[in-house]
């Protein structure tokens, strides 16, 4: 069969391969080519190494040497392949003519999640060997992404073996193995478990082998979750009442060779497996097409997916039809965006153009456009004597300019703002960027974000610094690299004087390896008694401890590190990685170092540990350092057994943590030693954002301690002997904002309006919470109307203070800028009013046709003086003015005709969003959002337009187009029908894990869309497994009053050892695009990014009608007939056919009579 056309993340490439051309790319890319690479830091000068392709898990690899692998990317996370000098790694070499490549051999390839994409900057030797290379690898992202779900499958296995056997040969061990079930989330409970779920003869030597672990998955899989396939009967599709279509998508899943049969068969972990698998998937596939016929509407009548302060390039413009442009960036923007409308798209991009540019810039800004889009610019009106705005397709391929016009016959004019001037809005501020401000506790400078105002100056929470001197960074990075075996658990330091340290060594090693049955090769590194500045390793071998001298000496100024003068290493890290995969030779034997040998005491002489603390002692130490991240560790007195009491949130708390043998646990989270702990603490958040940051004792008492102690941080609610437990910490009672309004609809309920302080909040099931507001207590009120805050930021001062500061909820603290400037700031301000007027070249005016931004008027709406080519954009605080009760109706008139922009308010300085549902609700076709945001918001977008084949235009539904529809009435919904929706999660597979414990997740189930539709319900949480959880069946129903405009969204949370919920993985839906059934919910990470492999089974079910009404009534028997009809048929051929797929199809929601499939057999 001939390959299909090729694939790239912007759309097809211009070449087509047979299957024979095909092989013949992945056998030249798997036995690899010797590539130049280049580096990003200045430091490092392009060095050649062999790159390949391992096939059988699907990632690029590159070497230096033999068999030294120095790095790897997955090509499932290639988002795009350039050709051509195309990234800054490049830029570097300009003017050095002895590293310039030749532009024709170079290729870049951009991989990634979350947004931010990595770029690997390549030349090769000639040009074909970059064909080869590009076309290979544009064919390997195409053909992995859609792989069946067993071959995908296959490869992760292969994957997780490899990542451990890193000498190939084919053998792990069980104590490895153990390893790697904690990293995939699942919990294995003592090494007896593995003898047994593992064959006899696998455990002679210890050791697993890739065959026996793939069974080992297998069987694992099934075991826990095979109770969930005896809870259905069938799921079925379509496009199975075809025999042939049947037989040909089972021999296409399978990938079998054997079972190439008439009568192909599923094994039962195999359906099992098919159950949870893309190709079961929720989502209704077929509305990844586009429907031209939607696209012949005005533009006013669609939702357009729209970015704002989002770097475009052509991954983003892909996403988008609404690109947010500035001068800086204007030539690579122009190229991104011909990219995507050659490539991706034929419907139009819009150019939102920002407003800072001079007349000059905009001259040269017109003439780019005109130069590198030609006849893609719309540069006239598509009909002179239309009443409205041009459909898509009548607009495909165009590109259109949104700036300000000149008034006909000007050949420039000044345009008055029509904004007005505010010091809250940080885009105006004189002065905004990074400082370091000190702390006066440890006195280390912290980098934070400060803006400067006419009378004052702001500065936010600490922030991450990215703009810091490159070389600092790399001599840093230098730095670190010389220490980094100080970190390592083979790293013992200095152990004692003189003979002492032998003696040590010898029984720390002899200890831990007949305790454990370590095998030979352990080892540990300690620092040499006899020559100063050599370190001496120390292993295990033949049941005896052996030593051997690591040498070091200086050569141009810098410490080199070697065993043998011919093989000599940078860093003693290097120098260990090194023997850990090569083996160490000598005439007596040959062998690879092991295991590392833990420090067992190492904690004993850090400053935050005290051996003899009681807890009252701790909170007298802790009340007396009023800062988050203080912190101790305290021997108790129950055995092997620790506690951490920290601040955090301005409260201290206390954690457990046990020592079981040779690992620490706090929660469900294992570490070698209790130095390790820490460490990954002061690195990590230990409770929410909260990382250890002051290690507290009697000595940094007396030089940081306040004298009167804070008696208000003691813990609410605790009592004697309080320990924070994992998942077993006490709900306390927490304050809550007020996300939108609500109105009370019984006496026992609160109302409310937007941004209300909901405080003493108690968190019941249901998706109601009670709380007091308003001096009513313990009243009900809909839990997702309300986000959680902290107590401080509850407080008035403090909400009225970041209310009017540029920072927003962000701000730390601000500073009066001196009395004596107040003159000259007034003459500023002026200054600042006049800058506001701006001048329009006559060169860029011209290319505005339908998008010209004016003021907003209320009074024109409806009448003669609208006009459909004028627009208006609003701050989403002036747009919640229009987007309520009062004025949604009126705006909803508006956008009928006109197009209206809404993008962040400007005190969202860490780039958060705003909720996009009302302003959809109400018609505004351009919602910016910050694409490069993970948060609820953004995650509707992506599922609001994965409708249309992901084009960017979402016809809006008709009932938005009928003049007696009101956007907050429910009653004005004439003829659409109400839906009720059935849900069960059953299990779920592969969630990603959250820090270094086991996750304990629960699913929430909640439907988004008017607010009248809002619910929120969820499962209960499921103890220490995120790789093949179940629940028990629990039916969540929500009745949907309008369905045209309603998400279904399903988010995984973990509890955490403080009860906290820490988000896994999400996935949204619009809810009239999905299939009922028994299906599977891929889920995606808080980018809308697909993980691999993770997925929820969930039943779903839809009915039209609320539930109790006739209609719902109507359809219940006839689903009972239905489940009966189906029990009795399988009960009487269950020995010759298939575990059936049966269910109802959705958008309609019709059932369908039962079709039989392919026969299922049990496993062998």
């Amino acid at each position: 069969m001939a390959a299909t056309a090729g694939f790239s993340s912007n759309g097809p490439v211009p070449w087509t391969l047979s299957d024979t051309e095909v092989n013949s790319l992945y056998r030249d890319l798997e036995l690899g080519t010797v590539l130049t690479l280049f580096y990003s830091k200045k430091s490092q000068r392009p060095e050649r190494r062999t790159f390949q392709v391992k096939l059988e898990t699907r990632q690029i690899i590159w070497t230096r040497g033999t068999d030294k692998v120095e790095g790897e990317i997955d090509i499932r996370e290639i988002k795009e392949i350039r050709m051509g000098q195309k990234s800054r790694d490049f830029e570097r070499y300009v003017e050095d003519s002895t590293a310039r490549p030749d532009q024709a051999h170079c290729f870049v390839i951009l991989y990634g999640t979350e947004f931010r994409l990595k770029a690997l900057s390549l030349a090769a030797t000639s040009d074909e060997e970059m064909v080869m290379w590009v076309k290979g690898l544009t064919w390997l992202v195409s053909d992995t992404l859609r792989s069946p779900t067993p071959l995908q499958i296959e490869r992760w296995l292969r994957k997780q073996f490899y990542a451990v056997d890193r000498s190939r040969e084919d053998r792990i061990s069980c104590k490895d193995l153990k390893s790697m079930l904690c990293q995939v989330n699942y919990r294995v409970p003592n090494m007896k478990f593995l003898r047994e779920k593992l064959p006899d003869g696998e455990l002679r030597n210890g050791d697993v082998s890739y065959s026996h672990f793939a069974q080992l998955y297998r069987s694992l899989m099934f075991d826990a979750q095979k109770s969930v396939s005896h809870t259905f009967i069938c799921v079925c599709e379509l496009w199975a009442t075809d025999n042939n279509k049947v037989q040909e998508f089972m021999l296409h899943y399978l990938k079998d060779p054997l079972r190439e049969i008439e009568q192909p068969y599923f094994h039962q972990d195999e359906f099992l497996t098919y159950l949870f698998s893309k190709e079961n998937t929720i989502w209704d596939v077929q509305l990844d097409q586009v429907r031209p016929e939607d696209m012949n509407n005005p533009l006013s009548h669609y939702w357009i997916s729209s970015s704002h302060n989002t770097v475009a390039s052509a991954h983003t413009s892909s996403l988008c039809a609404c690109v947010m442009f500035s001068y800086g960036n204007l030539l690579n923007v122009c190229y991104a965006i011909i990219n995507t409308l050659v490539f991706a798209r034929s419907y139009p991009i819009i150019l939102s153009i920002e407003d800072h540019c001079s007349i000059v810039q905009q001259r040269n800004m017109a003439t780019y456009f005109k130069k590198v889009f030609g006849e893609m610019l719309l540069t006239k009106a598509v009909d002179i004597s239309a009443d409205g705005l041009p459909s898509p397709n009548q607009l495909k391929r165009k590109i259109l300019i949104k700036h300000k016009k000149l008034a006909e016959g000007s050949a420039y004019e000044e345009v008055s703002s029509s904004t007005p001037y505010s010091e809250n809005d940080i885009s105006n501020s004189i002065k905004n960027g990074i400082l370091y401000l000190e702390d006066p506790i440890n006195h280390e400078w912290y980098p934070h974000f400060f803006v400067l105002t006419s009378n004052k100056i702001y500065y936010s929470e600490e922030t991450s610094s990215n703009q810091g001197n490159e070389d600092e960074e790399e001599h840093r990075e230098v730095s670190n690299a010389m220490d980094q075996h100080v970190t390592e658990k083979w790293f013992h330091g200095k152990l004692g004087a003189g003979r002492d340290g032998r003696q040590i060594a010898e029984r720390l090693l002899s200890e831990y390896c007949l305790e454990t049955g370590a095998p030979d090769g352990s080892f540990l590194v300690r620092e040499s008694e006899t020559f100063v500045g050599d370190y001496t390793l120390s292993f295990w071998r033949s049941g005896r401890v052996q030593h051997c001298r690591i040498h070091s000496r200086q050569e141009a100024g810098s410490p080199k590190f070697y065993l043998t003068d011919n093989l000599v290493f940078d860093t003693l890290f290097a120098l260990i990685t090194h023997y850990q995969q090569v083996p160490l030779r000598c005439n007596e034997f040959e062998m690879k170092l092991t295991e590392p040998v833990p420090q067992t005491n190492a904690h004993e002489s850090k400053e935050w540990y005290h051996a003899s603390l009681s807890r009252s002692q701790a909170e007298n130490m802790l009340m007396r350092v009023p800062r988050d991240g203080a912190f101790l560790v305290r021997k108790r007195t129950e055995f092997n057994s620790f506690a951490i009491s920290f601040r955090a949130e301005g409260k201290i708390k206390h954690c457990r943590v046990q020592q079981e043998g040779q690992t620490v646990v706090l929660g469900t989270s294992e570490f070698d030693s209790l130095v390790d702990l820490i460490s990954y603490y002061e690195k990590h958040p230990l409770y929410r954002k909260m990382k250890l940051r002051y290690p507290i004792n009697e000595e940094t008492l007396e030089k940081i301690g306040t004298a009167e102690p804070d008696y208000g941080s003691l813990y609410e609610g605790r009592n004697p002997g309080f320990y924070v437990e994992a998942n077993q910490m006490p709900t306390f009672k927490c304050t809550v904002r007020a996300m939108y309004e609500y109105k009370a609809q019984r006496d026992d309920e609160l109302s409310f309006s937007k941004n209300t302080i909901i405080q003493n909040v108690d968190k019941q099931e249901g998706g109601w919470w009670k709380g007091d507001y308003g001096g009513k207590k313990q009243l009900w009120f809909p839990a997702n109307y309300v986000e959680e805050i902290s107590p401080t930021a509850a407080e008035p001062d403090r909400s009225q203070a970041t209310e009017n500061s540029p920072l927003g909820d962000l701000l730390r603290g601000s500073m009066d800028v001196s009395s004596c400037q107040i003159g000259e700031c007034v003459c500023l301000e002026e200054g600042k009013m006049m800058e506001r007027r701006k001048k329009i070249a006559l060169e860029l005016s011209d290319l505005v046709i339908y998008c010209r931004p004016v003021p907003f008027d209320e009074d024109k709406i409806g009448t003669e003086r609208a006009c459909f080519r004028d627009m208006s954009s609003f701050p989403e605080t002036k747009a919640e003015k229009y987007v309520n009760r009062i004025k949604g109706k009126k705006f909803l008139q508006y956008n009928r005709l006109q197009l209206s922009r809404i993008y962040p308010r400007g005190q969202r300085l860490d780039s958060s969003n705003y909720d996009p549902l009302p302003m959809w609700l109400c018609g505004s076709q351009l919602v910016a959002l910050n694409f490069q945001t993970a948060d609820k918001p953004m995650q509707m977008n992506q599922a609001l337009f994965m409708l249309n084949g992901r084009s960017g235009y979402v016809l809006q539904p008709s009932i938005m187009r009928d003049d007696t529809f009101d956007p907050f009435d429910r009653h004005s919904l004439r003829g659409v029908e109400p839906i009720t929706v059935c849900i069960e999660v059953l299990g779920a597979r592969h969630l990603p894990k959250h820090g270094r414990g086991i996750v304990c997740p629960l699913i929430e189930i909640e439907v988004c869309g008017a607010e009248y539709d809002n619910a929120k319900q969820r499962t209960d949480s499921e103890a220490d497994n995120g790789l093949n959880p179940t629940w028990p069946r629990k039916p969540f129903r929500f009745t949907v009053c309008n369905p045209s405009f309603a998400f279904l969204r399903f988010v995984v949370y973990e509890i955490d050892m403080f009860n906290d919920q820490n988000f896994l993985a999400q996935a949204t839906f619009p809810i009239n695009c999905l299939k009922t059934g028994y299906r599977s919910v891929p889920l995606k990470n808080s980018y809308s990014e697909d993980l691999e492999l993770a997925s929820l089974l969930v039943s779903a079910l839809g009915y039209h009608g609320r539930e109790g009404s006739f209609e719902a009534r109507y359809q219940s028997p006839l689903e009972d007939f239905r489940v009966s009809q189906e029990t009795l048929l399988d009960n009487e051929s269950r020995r010759y056919r298939l575990t059936e797929i049966k269910g109802i199809v959705h958008p309609k929601m019709e059932i369908l009579s039962l079709i039989t499939h392919p026969h299922v057999v049990p496993n062998p």
